[in-house]
């Protein structure tokens, strides 16, 4: 018997428009599995779900064992697990989970990658998801660029994104009047972190910052001002991570908080 299951949402996106183009892009596989393999480690049973109801694709960035610290051997543990064990295939669409009920679920979990800029953050299901979770005040981690995905929770995400693209602050600060972790403290990845992918690996710049977003909907957004250094941040439910380096932090704190939920 498990201690309870826990909700990992994941992203159907591979591609972001960014300043004269795409990117291909996914979700990262390092942030992906050391939490899930962490969580089942510690007696939690996984359901993987995405907008549509199909399996994320890995980032080809984050499949090398430099996410792993360089070991070789743990890279290939977590590759083999992603594509074979049983909880990441099973996977769900985000409007049938929430079709079998929410209150089955213990806590949730939400990988980076670039892909929740694309999809969860202005997902609909994803949003109604964030707000029972917060609702509950049920244990909620998000990692590297997974916070973004919090956007979700307000009424009107796509048109706050939207106003981000089009440069326009004001305007989206106007839609985000409903946030319900507005004052929240988090982190998320950093402007200095992106400004690394941007050049090395994009070779274009994005059309908003991810500290930025955060901090224009009402968040209170804390980031390490060493790039990659592990960083969570935890406030009341809410656990963050900042970056792919984060992922055991997160996964550490995601256990005890659900632990102690369950004590």
């Amino acid at each position: 018997m498990t201690k309870g299951k826990v909700l990992v949402l994941g992203s159907n996106a591979t591609r972001i428009e960014v300043q004269g183009g795409y990117a291909d892009i996914g979700q990262y596989l390092n942030e992906t599995v050391v939490p899930v393999m962490a969580l089942i480690a510690a007696g939690y049973e996984i359901v993987l779900a995405t907008p549509d109801g199909g399996k994320p694709t890995i980032d080809p960035v984050s499949d090398s064992p430099m996410h792993f610290g360089d070991d070789v051997a743990a890279h290939e543990r977590a590759r083999a697990f992603y594509e074979s064990d049983p909880s990441m295939n099973a996977v769900l669409s985000l409007g049938g989970v929430i079709e079998q009920g929410l209150d089955q679920f213990a806590g949730l979990f939400v990988p980076g990658g670039h892909a929740p800029v694309v999809d969860l953050m202005q997902d609909a299901d994803a949003g109604a998801i964030l707000r029972h979770f917060h609702a509950a005040s049920q244990p909620t981690a998000l990692l590297c660029h997974g916070p973004i995905a919090l956007i979700a929770a307000m009424a009107q995400a796509p048109a706050f994104r939207a106003a981000l693209i089009a440069g326009d602050e004001a305007g989206a600060r106007k839609l985000a009047g409903d946030w319900p972790y507005a004052g929240y403290r988090m982190t998320i990845f950093s402007a200095s972190e992106e400004a690394f992918v941007e050049e090395h690996v994009f070779k274009a710049k994005m059309h908003f910052e991810m500290p930025q977003a955060l901090g224009i909907a009402g968040g209170s957004v804390i980031v390490t001002p060493v790039d990659f250094a592990p960083h969570v941040v935890t406030d009341r439910e809410l656990i963050t991570g900042q970056n792919p380096g984060s992922d055991h932090g997160v996964a550490k704190a995601l256990i005890e908080a659900l632990d102690r939920a369950n004590a």
